[in-house]
């Protein structure tokens, strides 16, 4: 009923993958904004109780599914959501796959927590929450290398740490009399949390462990000014008993926000904004470093995004407007620039919707560090530019960046935006010409690459740092710093958008149409029964449904005020009504019809009146040809009205109706060749009731030219009335011999020829055929009846008699009036506990009597569904119900999200991506997608040696698996589910780059940025390596110059661009700026980092303060200054003492020997006496700078250790200092990829692999060594070195990296780790069956 005409035949859907068919209402600030991103491009947000999903590149929806209410209670609002970031787990040796890398963590309003699978698409771990005061948001915390705990802010000022194994707190901390609003984690070391107050109060929290004990606070305070969320509080407790606010912040003070985010780039720097303020605040000093108050007519405040790549933040405001704040060269001060709107004025209702939550999509920083990492090497073969191609025109604007937000609206609509910075050069003359360059704020930014390429199209394009071979050379390879005084654009445009319900459902309406139901177009062709469904909102728009694809087709603004009716006329039109009520002078109502067309959209009301009526509309009831209209008042007459072109009023029937209802088209009329019982009772039937009403009319007049409704009057008295032209008649049905008045008010009635089915408000439900006048009737036992919906018939259905019945509590069950005890075999309502329904009606979709039967559903959260109802073969197990499976779901394109496919198939694609495949292999061959063009060149063949798509075997691991891989996703490549257009041809611009490229864009699509971070500073570190190696053991002149310092160090190696690798310079100038400073290992780099803070806190006063300025300058190596300041020290100071003697030790020049003891002795002295960052001053000052950094590592100055090591240390004792810190980060901060660059970098590839392999990652220990050998054999044949020298002792070392050398034990421990994988990742490969989306 339901299938896709692009099912895929090859790809089924496994029975757990299947959920109900579910849109959700709009979410709404009772949902206090939560939304969250996943690194894979999945972004989750609340709608009332329930949760969706949505793909953010092709922007269509997942899935949608309610979290499970507490009993006897209604679902409560979600609040708060987190994505698990936990990658894809690859110990396939040691466990069964699972999809931890799916894990949701909720919080609702009555402080529940769940852990749900996204999968399952259910619960799997309730925390044990003793709060009833709601959840105000979440955050995931490292404690160990393998594990999350999950921070919640519980009530108005409850921190609590639970852990994820037990669901246990096991931790708590109370900032009453704050109020914390949101909480976040370090994105340098994952055990480290912040939480901000709404009053300033900055708790941050690092975690030694999961236990009591190892929890580690720092109370601080952000001055900010508060006087308006004092007046709030008084507003807030003026009418309750208690002074006490119980409610989470963003419920008791919903226009008060504060947020904090941890900036990208630098260690210790967060941003803060409070509803009018914005603060930079570094946690190493402790102080505000910046603040600025909100500028005169932006809206307050309402989240902040640093930018992962630039030095600019983004903030959101209250008002749907978005400001661009940057940084200013040499301190930590920010100026806004720019201000767009994220509402946008056209098209919107009046009041305009509200921006409830703003989202950036990092993965994108990440694969636009790749691309320009690799910008200088030569284009890539397998990509060509097709000129025939109209849209890939030769763009010459220099993009410095771009990154995708996300904005979240009240009206149900998701916003995808492309903020792009471009260089405006001189080639951007010819663009004003063409419009497109809008005269947007521009400000300067120093450094910025220009070795980008702009988007030709609307969508993903983030193929920026690529040369494009069709444009100019010299334009194409423009330096870097060709921007660093020149002004750059902002711009901000909508490339995406993903309607859902715009707001609560009121109405729901199916179409009908019978077969004298034309084209609303005009002419005889029959109406045909198409997959909408048309929902009424409280706004007053009308929502269409495709149910075949599970999402909104259109949303029309047609009422100001509740849609309080709605039917369909045929198929392409609706009808539907509001009123409002006059003034109070006048009284009476102001009733609205209106007739929309869903083809042009355009809205056409009829029945105006010029005054207020006496009565106001109380239904509307269509004939399934949509040729009548019958519009019911309350206490006045029905009209009668044909819906023509222009509608005409037939006449009114001034009756007391309760109820009216017209006939449902009968049975189809069975082809010539259909010959079942059934269908020929069906036709008989037919016959039967037209000869009856008609005399001795035909069929054919009766079907073509006239239509019955039922209907009850208020004294109980029932009868059918037939419209036939204008005139309306009696149909004169059969009257049961012994009729039975109801006892109640017949409430709800359903009519389908011969059949009449009547409830009342006793639960009573009866029903009478009107051909021969039989009747009968049983009772619920349940309230009154709200609506009975006869379920759709076909040839060959056992049963006429089944209809869907809602009661006025506002459950529902489905009775079969077929059987002899309807009571006995119906189907309760088991399927949405804590969710009211509203309303309900089937959805006639049926053509075959296998098809299920489908029950449209909109239920009191705002909410439509689809549920399956499918009749079994033994009666006496009544109904069965199921629920939709999603390989009958129809979209528009393919979900191309890797990290859905079932984890082994994921796996073997990030094997495939890894190793190096031709691009052409995702062009696919399947006839299913016909729209989507081919555009990579080379045309995959079905069958062959799968093996010609590899680009090489590797020498590691079990060379046959690669084939078996390709054919596992062999279903996957055929439908184009892998990777869409867009990521294919950024795949094919660095598939030849190297495999490190390769293992970064393979590690960026699986959601892991830092692993690709890794695999972009790989290559650096062993150019860092090898630098050190030559400075030890210096080839002969003849050969290469030997290198004496910083300066020089990366002449060696300039020669590497000549075989297309980037250079170290390019690598620093990438460096400079984004995500890589996470990663920072080199001398220069980890000073220049230094020296730059340094500027931020010259203004800063105060005792403490002075003592950090003093120990940033040592660290520099700036004596100058520090003992300039040490001077400065007044003699009231309590540091006088210590200052007094740190300048003379560091200004002397005399007894270097005698000086160098006693330097010694006060340095341990002062070492005793807890002052271990004055003794390092005074190691330094003779020079025991190795000394001083294991002082500074012994008392957890890490990175100033290094810092120091940058500026004095060289060769093996500055990689002394690197090994130790990546143990530190490995074992202490559990952060692997910044220590195995640490630890390249220290010479240390042994240490390397071993922390690889304790972290059960084989495949990554492979790729790693390829990696290594890769560039140490390109960094070799660049060296020159002759071959009669090779052989050297000098160069031996240099030839050969002994810790990666095939025949050491721990390469080929590595090796047959590696195989060992592949295997068992082919068998379950093989054991699990591939499914679409």
């Amino acid at each position: 009923m339901l299938a896709s005409p692009r099912a895929p035949p090859t790809v089924t859907a496994q029975p757990q993958e299947s959920w109900e068919s579910m849109l959700p209402g709009p979410p709404s600030r009772n949902n206090f904004g939560s939304a969250d991103l996943s690194p894979h491009g999945l972004m989750a947000f609340p709608s009332g109780s329930s949760i969706s999903i949505v793909d953010t590149r092709s922007m269509q929806l997942l899935s949608s599914f309610p979290i499970p209410p507490p009993p006897s209670s209604a679902a409560p609002f979600v609040t708060a959501l987190r994505w698990s970031p936990l990658p894809l787990s690859r110990h396939l040796l040691s466990s069964e796959p699972s999809s931890n890398h799916l894990l949701l963590a909720a919080g609702d309003r009555q402080g529940r927590i769940a852990l749900l699978d996204f999968r399952l698409k259910s619960a799997i771990l309730w925390f044990d929450t003793d709060s009833k005061k709601g959840v105000q948001d979440l955050c995931w915390a490292q404690a160990r290398p393998d594990s999350y705990l999950l921070a919640a802010i519980n009530g108005p000022s409850t921190l609590s740490l639970y852990n994820v194994s037990t669901g246990r707190c096991f931790w708590k901390y109370d900032a009453s009399p704050e109020y914390l609003s949101c909480v976040r984690r370090d994105p340098f070391d994952s055990r480290h949390i912040c939480a901000v107050g709404l009053r300033g109060f900055l708790l941050s929290v690092v975690l030694l462990g999961d236990t009591d004990d190892a929890v580690v606070i720092k109370e601080l305070q952000i001055p900010t000014d508060s006087s308006e969320l004092a007046k709030f509080e008084r507003d807030a407790t003026a009418g309750s008993s208690t002074s006490a606010v119980v409610s989470p912040a963003a419920a008791a003070f919903p226009s008060y926000v504060a947020r904090l985010a941890f900036s990208q780039q630098w260690r210790h720097i967060l941003f803060v904004t409070f509803p009018r303020e914005l603060v930079v605040f570094d946690l190493q000093y402790e102080t505000v470093i910046f603040s600025t108050a909100l500028p005169r007519g932006c809206g307050k405040f309402l989240d902040v995004l640093p930018d992962p790549s630039n030095e600019w933040i983004y903030c959101a405001h209250r008002d749907g407007k978005l400001s661009t704040w940057r940084r200013k060269t040499g301190e930590q001060a920010h100026s806004m620039y720019s201000l767009e709107e994220l509402m946008p004025s056209v098209g919107t209702s009046v009041p305009s919707p509200s921006i409830l939550s703003v989202l950036l999509c990092l993965s994108d920083s990440t694969f636009q560090n790749i691309g320009k990492n690799y910008s200088d090497v030569p284009s890539s073969p397998y990509l060509r530019e097709d000129f025939d191609n109209p849209f890939d025109f030769c763009y010459e604007s220099n993009i410095v960046s771009k990154i995708h937000l996300i904005s979240i609206s009240d009206d149900g609509k998701i916003w995808n935006w492309l903020l792009a910075a471009e260089g405006l050069a001189d080639t951007q003359k010819d663009d004003k010409k063409l419009d497109l360059v809008n005269d947007d704020h521009k400000v300067s930014v120093p450094g910025a690459s220009s070795n980008t390429l702009a988007s030709s199209s609307g969508g993903r394009d983030l193929n920026v740092g690529r040369k494009w071979d069709g444009c100019n050379n010299n334009r194409s390879r423009l330096q870097s710093s060709i921007f660093d005084q020149e002004e750059i654009s902002m711009k901000m445009s909508l490339v995406g958008q993903l309607q859902l319900l715009s707001s609560t459902v009121t109405m729901l309406a199916v179409p009908t149409p019978s077969l004298t139901a034309t084209l609303a177009r005009g002419g005889n062709y029959p109406a045909a029964t198409v997959p909408l469904v048309a929902l009424g909102t409280q706004s007053g728009t009308i929502d269409v449904v495709d149910v075949s694809a599970n999402a909104v087709a259109s949303s029309l603004s047609v009422h100001n005020g509740t849609v309080r009716g709605l039917r369909w006329l045929g198929n392409s039109r609706l009808v539907s009504f509001s009123y409002t009520q006059a003034s109070e002078k006048s009284g009476g109502y102001i009733n609205k019809v209106v007739v929309t067309c869903l083809r042009s959209g355009l809205n056409k009301m009829f029945r105006v009146m010029q005054k207020p009526e006496r009565a106001p509309i109380r239904a509307l009831r269509t004939s399934s040809s949509g040729r009548y209209l019958l519009i019911l008042f309350r206490d006045a007459p029905v009209e009668v009205w044909a819906m023509t072109k222009n509608p005409i009023m037939l006449r009114s029937l001034a009756l007391p109706f309760t109820v009216l209802e017209w006939t449902l088209p009968t049975v189809p009329r069975p082809s010539n060749d259909q010959t079942s019982g059934a269908s020929d009772e069906a036709s008989k039937l037919s016959k039967t009731s037209s000869s009856d009403s008609k005399g001795s009319s035909t069929e054919g007049s009766h079907d073509d030219t006239s239509e019955s409704f039922a209907f009850a009057l208020v004294n109980g008295a029932l009868g059918v009335f037939e419209v036939h032209g204008r005139r309306i008649r009696d149909f004169r049905p059969k009257w049961p011999s012994s009729f039975v008045s109801s006892e109640g008010l017949i409430t709800a009635m359903a009519y389908r020829l011969p059949h009449v089915v009547m409830g009342d408000r006793t639960g009573s439900i009866r029903w009478w055929d009107v051909v021969t006048g039989h009747s009968s009737s049983f009772n619920t036992h349940r309230e009154g009846i709200r609506r009975i919906k006869f379920s759709p018939f076909v040839p060959g259905d056992q049963s006429r008699g089944r209809i869907a019945v809602l009661f006025y509590d506002n459950t529902f069950s489905v009775f079969d009036l077929d059987s002899p005890d309807p009571l006995a075999n119906s189907l309760l309502q088991p399927q949405f506990p804590g969710t009211l329904v509203l309303e309900l009606d089937w959805l006639p979709l049926r053509t075959d009597k296998n098809d299920p039967l489908v029950l449209c559903i909109a239920g009191a959260d705002g909410s439509f569904r689809l549920v399956e109802i499918n009749n079994v073969n033994d009666k006496r197990s009544g109904y069965a119900l199921h629920i939709r499976n999603t390989k009958d779901r129809f979209r528009s394109m393919p979900i191309c999200c890797p990290i859905l496919l079932p984890s082994p198939h994921a796996l073997a694609l990030r094997m495939i991506l890894q190793l190096g495949v031709k691009p052409s292999w995702f062009n696919t061959c399947s006839t299913t997608i016909e729209k989507r063009p081919h555009l990579l060149p080379g045309t995959p063949s079905p069958t062959g040696d799968l093996r010609t798509y590899m680009i090489n075997i590797p020498p590691l691991g079990d060379s046959v698996v690669p084939e078996m891989l390709l054919k596992v996703l062999e279903p996957y490549r055929k439908e184009g589910c892998m990777l869409d257009d867009e990521r294919a041809k950024f795949y094919a611009s660095i598939v030849d780059k190297g495999c490190a490229a390769r293992f970064a864009f393979a590690a960026t699509i699986f959601g892991e940025s830092l692993e690709a971070l890794f695999w972009l500073q790989l290559p650096r570190a062993l150019k860092h390596l090898m630098n050190k190696l030559l400075r030890k053991h210096p080839p002969k002149e003849s050969t290469a110059a030997p290198i004496s310092n910083l300066d020089n160090e990366t002449s060696l190696l300039s020669r590497l661009s000549s075989k297309g690798k980037p250079t170290e310079e390019t690598g620093r100038d990438a460096l400079s700026q984004g995500q890589l400073r996470l990663l920072a290992f080199d001398r220069e780099d980890l000073w220049k980092t230094a020296s730059e803070r340094i500027s931020w806190h010259e203004n800063l006063e105060g005792e403490e303060a002075i003592q950090k300025r003093i120990h940033e300058l040592v660290s520099v190596g700036n004596l100058e200054a520090a003992v300039s300041l040490l001077l400065s020290t007044p003699p009231e100071s309590s540091y006088f003492y210590v200052n007094a003697l740190r300048a003379v030790a560091l200004s002397s020049a005399v007894s270097r020997s005698l000086h160098e003891l006693a330097v010694k002795v006060v340095a341990a002295n002062m070492v005793r006496a807890d002052r271990s960052l004055s003794g390092t001053h005074l190691l330094c000052a003779v020079g025991r700078y190795q000394e001083a950094c294991s002082q500074l590592q012994d008392a957890g100055c890490w990175t100033d250790a290094a810092t120091l090591a940058a500026r004095h240390l060289k060769g093996s004792d500055y990689a002394r200092v690197l090994q130790r810190w990546a143990g530190h980060i490995l074992h202490t901060e559990h952060n692997i990829w910044r220590a195995l660059i640490l630890y390249v970098a220290a010479g240390a590839l042994q240490e390397a692999l071993a922390a690889l392999r304790e972290a059960q990652l084989p495949d990554t220990a492979a790729m790693f060594i390829l990696a290594c050998r890769e560039t140490h054999a390109e960094i070799v044949s660049n060296l020159g070195i002759p071959d009669e020298e090779s052989s050297s002792s000098v160069n031996d070392e240099l030839l050969n990296l002994r810790a990666l050398d095939p025949k050491n034990e721990d390469v080929f421990a590595v090796d047959e780790y590696f195989g060992q994988y592949q295997r068992k990742l082919v068998h379950l490969c093989m054991d699990s069956q591939p499914f679409a989306d």
